[in-house]
This record gives structure tokens, C-alpha cells and sequence, in this order.
């Protein structure tokens, strides 16, 4: 009896290891950190939530037509130290974005900073 109380203390405290929560993040291999772009353009969504903050920009692509450019930004609380709240960008909204691309040469990419029509800067 005794040495069963003890393998399911054992048991116990060995599923308590299993159970230790897992902090993981996706990989950013995906954007290409050697480049860097700007892109002008009007924002046609904002998305402010976790885990990452996404803002849209319709961009004229260089052979005129529109490109909706997705911006992946980071989470909600290093964006708020940075000055971007939920409230800091609208549709319509004028945005000049400087971002490393996407890798695949998709329209996009991951933020670096991002001047507002009004002049201020988000880095």
C-alpha cells in the first residue's frame, strides 16, 4: 500500500513537469530582415488585437493597379508603448509604412515604423 501511495505521488508530481506551460512564437522567417521597403498608401483595415496587431494598406502597385498590403505589427502591449492604440489608425487614413517584405514577394511584410498623414512617427 505504501509503495503505491508513492507511484501516484511520483505519478502526480511527473504529469505536474508535463503540464509546465509552453511559451511559443511563430518563426519570422517569412519577411526578409536584409530588406527594407516604404510604401505609401490608405489604410483599409485595422486590426488591434492579439496575438499581433495587422494594419491593411491599399498601396498603387507599380503597374498602377491597386495592392492591399498587410503589415503584421507586434502585441498589443509593446504596440501601447509605442504610442498605437486601438484608436491610432481608421479606413482612410494616409500611412507611409516602412517594412522588411515579405520573403515570398507577396505584398507585405513586418512593420518597422509608420508615419501618419499628421506627421507622427510609430517605430
Amino acid at each position: 500500500m505504501k509503495n503505491l501511495l508513492w507511484i501516484g505521488l511520483l505519478a502526480g508530481a511527473m504529469s505536474l513537469g508535463l503540464t509546465v506551460p509552453a511559451w511559443s512564437h511563430h518563426s519570422h522567417a517569412m519577411f526578409d530582415h536584409t530588406k527594407q521597403i516604404t510604401v505609401d498608401g490608405t489604410v483599409t483595415e485595422y486590426v488591434f488585437r492579439n496575438p499581433h496587431v495587422f494594419l491593411y494598406v491599399e498601396v498603387k502597385g507599380e503597374n498602377g493597379q491597386p495592392e492591399k498590403y498587410w503589415i503584421e505589427m507586434s502585441n498589443l502591449p509593446n504596440m501601447i508603448r509605442r504610442g498605437i492604440g486601438q484608436n491610432t489608425f481608421k479606413p482612410g487614413d494616409k500611412v507611409k509604412v516602412t517594412l522588411h517584405p515579405l520573403a515570398d514577394g507577396r505584398p507585405g511584410g513586418n512593420y518597422i515604423s509608420i508615419i501618419a498623414a499628421d506627421g507622427k512617427s510609430y517605430e
